[in-house]
């Protein structure tokens, strides 16, 4: 409700109610606002934060890295590549001898086929790596390559072209319309019900990859099923919103520290609901400067995240102290 009466323009929390509720407001542009802007704009951040907050604890579980998230597996620099690509390298557009596409629709384009190109060569690498250290290692190469194949690409592109590219890097919840919405919110919701589906095997590998599969349970198949679901949600997240920083990162060890336990039967539901909640914290602190403009994303989740992740680093050494 926050996210819906808080913006640039000030709408009464009566006429928002009303406009909901399918009733005329007293300025026709208010209705424009709540449904095109506003609604679709908390629904994003909502399905996002949830999306990369498990994102996040699968791969901490699987990986045994407290500091594993979507972007650790060079995934989320697929993607930037992939809109890099677009933006500077092919001028905004992608054109082949039988169709052409621009603006928006090329930047998505571009970075899902980045997201998911990273992602199956992960998934190769997965098949010969069978050390998950190893595997996280590869990951932050890979991304380092993207990362590096960006910086060429910044570096010869236009004035133009870098501008945008910095613009869609600063991430934002805006970029799924209404229009989009059923088919957005479909592809995450499934994403996250398969995640549902790996509480079981997640809850094994706490133990060790030897007693789950003492347990009869596949390490291997949970790993890259785990990977494809984790590709699959952050690729979808990252083309239209941008890269996210810190909210899978951050998030799983805020339901850890709320709930005490590593018990995904019901950490994996708090996270997801605590993902979705930090989303919209973040995107209410991003409208709050009202008529004087919106706040970059990227520049509020790194304050609420990093502390979180201070604090877990600073917890752990003092526990090995201690031991």
């Amino acid at each position: 409700m926050a996210n819906l009466l808080v913006g640039s323009v000030s709408i009464p929390a009566g006429d928002v109610v009303r406009i909901l509720l399918g009733e005329e407001a007293s300025k026709p542009s208010w209705r424009f606002i709540i449904w095109q802007s506003r609604l679709p704009q908390a629904l994003t951040a909502l399905l996002c934060g949830g999306s990369l907050a498990v994102c996040g604890l699968m791969l901490q579980t699987a990986l045994k890295n407290p500091l594993a998230g979507p972007s650790i597996l060079g995934i989320d620099a697929g993607a930037s590549l992939g809109v890099a690509l677009v933006m500077l390298a092919f001028g905004g557009s992608i054109t082949t001898a039988s169709f052409s596409v621009s603006g928006f629709l090329s930047v998505f384009i571009g970075a899902f086929i980045g997201a998911m190109a990273i992602m199956s060569l992960i998934l190769f690498f997965s098949t010969m790596i069978r050390s998950s250290v190893m595997l996280l290692i590869t990951g932050i190469m890979v991304g380092y390559i993207a990362s590096s194949a960006i910086s060429l690409l910044n570096f010869f592109a236009t004035e133009e072209g870098v501008q945008s590219y910095m613009i869609w890097g600063l991430g934002n919840f805006g970029g799924v319309s209404m229009n989009q919405m059923p088919a957005f919110a479909f592809v995450v919701l499934a994403g996250l019900f398969c995640s549902i589906l790996l509480i079981k095997p997640l809850n094994a590998l706490l133990l060790g990859e030897r007693y789950a599969e003492n347990l009869g349970v596949n390490t291997w198949r949970v790993r890259n099923y785990l990977l494809v679901i984790t590709g699959l949600l952050t690729a979808i997240t990252t083309a239209f919103c941008g890269p996210i920083a810190f909210i899978g990162l951050a998030v799983p060890h805020v339901a850890r520290l709320m709930l005490g336990t590593d018990n995904h039967n019901s950490l994996l539901p708090v996270t997801i609901l605590t993902g979705s909640v930090v989303a919209l914290l973040c995107n209410l602190i991003c409208v709050l400067p009202g008529e004087n403009g919106i706040i970059p994303l990227n520049a509020v989740t790194p304050v609420v995240g990093a502390p979180v992740i201070i604090y877990v680093i600073l917890s752990q050494r003092n526990t090995k102290q201690m031991t």
